[in-house]
């Protein structure tokens, strides 16, 4: 649920990565107890300015308002807890979740998830 209004995309990617350290947190703690530790979580986005701020502590102009408990981004960078990459606007595949695309990008992102029916069975292809 979102909590907050953004006055900007990058302080809305910045705030996502943020929410998305939360949730990465919990997943190493539980591939922990599942036997199967790994070194740190990799977070993917697309917005250079986002992953600048939350790579460099030091406090922005744009950001400096942002509340606090969203800067836990930039914990987890120090503690080698989460770290983030960029990843060109034109692979990332989760925008066929969040932004209306055209046929030929859908096809192109719906090759890289996997969707199963109610039966736990793997169904790889889409019908349209």
């Amino acid at each position: 649920m979102q909590t907050l209004i953004s006055t900007s995309s990058t302080m809305a990617e910045y705030i996502v990565l943020s929410d998305c350290a939360h949730d990465c947190a919990w997943y190493k703690i539980l591939f922990g107890e599942l036997g199967k530790p790994m070194p740190y979580i990799p977070i993917y986005g697309d917005s250079h300015g986002a992953i600048f701020n939350a790579q460099n502590p030091v406090m922005q102009k744009g950001i400096k308002h942002i509340e606090i408990h969203y800067h836990y981004i930039q914990e987890q960078i120090e503690k080698g807890e989460v770290k983030v990459f960029t990843i060109p606007t034109m692979e990332n595949v989760a925008d066929m979740f969040t932004k209306n695309l055209g046929l030929t990008l859908f096809l192109k992102y719906r090759k890289h998830v996997t969707v199963f029916n109610r039966n736990g069975h793997c169904k790889p292809k889409f019908v349209l």
